[in-house]
């Protein structure tokens, strides 16, 4: 009875020690070496109720994380949807949301299977669109300041690939430009003004499915080219087809702008003569390896 009474009176005089020292501040390796503690469980008893120094305590870098994913799976969110939305490792979420309730699943398996595909796959796609958007900025800032002369050459080759041209069986010598896309088309009026056409010789028409809001196409147009809706002729309506499944439809929709130059049959021929001029330029870079 005497050795355990005086057991126990080591036990409380060695714990009296180590609270002692914990409130200093001490860790517990430091403790530890100070009291020559080796076993742990004795180490954990002498420093029950205890709690550690705050310098102690790391910083976890994961916190955030582990809060973020615990309130997600409170939402009922499952692993997967968890990291899509995270970024983390499904074994940490399973961690760290282990005392959690299991979220009530509405769907089955295969369903569920599919919807996780189908959210890591948006996920994939979000990533691909950042990585395109920033190579086209790349590229545009490549161009830099456009000079006359490279405008000239752009407009040709702009006529050429879009504009109407003569044929042997089909004689049209008029310089008629139709094209959707408004950056197009802001060019293409740019190249007749480096060309010195006169705007009193510029005629503008819209050309447009019947059921596309037509008054608002106009507006549109009239407003790119700086010009009142007036001085548009008057708009060609393509007829309705309900067979076909249209794409180009919604209030994105505004049809085909047509710019015709009045009396251009000899800035036609010179944009015919311009164009093979480039072409043939081409062809001897080609044929003597002039490719710098």
């Amino acid at each position: 009875m005497t050795e355990i009474t005086s057991k126990y009176a080591d036990f409380e005089d060695l714990r009296e020690q180590a609270i002692t020292l914990r409130r200093e501040g001490l860790s517990r390796r430091q403790i530890r070496d100070r009291l020559q503690v080796h076993n742990n469980d004795l180490l954990n008893r002498l420093l029950e109720g205890e709690p550690a120094p705050e310098w102690t305590k790391r910083p976890r870098a994961k916190d955030d994380l582990r809060e973020k994913a615990r309130e997600l799976r409170s939402q009922g969110m499952t692993y997967d949807r968890i990291q899509v939305e995270l970024g983390c490792s499904k074994s940490s979420i399973s961690l760290w949301v282990r005392d959690l309730p299991k979220p009530v699943r509405s769907r089955t398996a295969v369903e569920q299977a599919r919807l996780a595909g189908r959210l890591r796959w948006d996920h994939e796609l979000a990533l691909r669109d950042a990585e395109r958007q920033r190579t086209k900025a790349d590229a545009k800032g490549e161009i830099g300041t456009m000079t006359d002369r490279e405008l000239f050459f752009t407009g040709v080759a702009l006529y050429w690939a879009e504009g109407t041209k003569d044929k042997s069986y089909d004689r049209r010598e008029t310089v008629t430009f139709i094209n959707s896309d408004p950056d197009v088309i802001q060019v293409y009026c740019a190249w007749l003004s480096l060309l010195e056409v006169e705007a009193e010789r510029l005629r503008y028409r819209l050309m447009i499915h019947e059921t596309a809001d037509v008054p608002a196409a106009e507006r549109y147009w009239a407003e790119l080219l700086g010009v009142d809706v007036s001085v548009l002729q008057k708009t060609t309506l393509k007829k309705h087809n309900p067979k076909t499944v249209r794409k180009n439809v919604g209030e994105a929709y505004r049809g085909c702008l047509v710019i015709r130059v009045s009396q251009g049959a000899e800035l036609y021929r010179r944009i015919e003569g311009w164009w093979h001029g480039i072409a043939s330029q081409v062809q001897l870079r080609l044929r003597y390896g002039l490719t710098q």
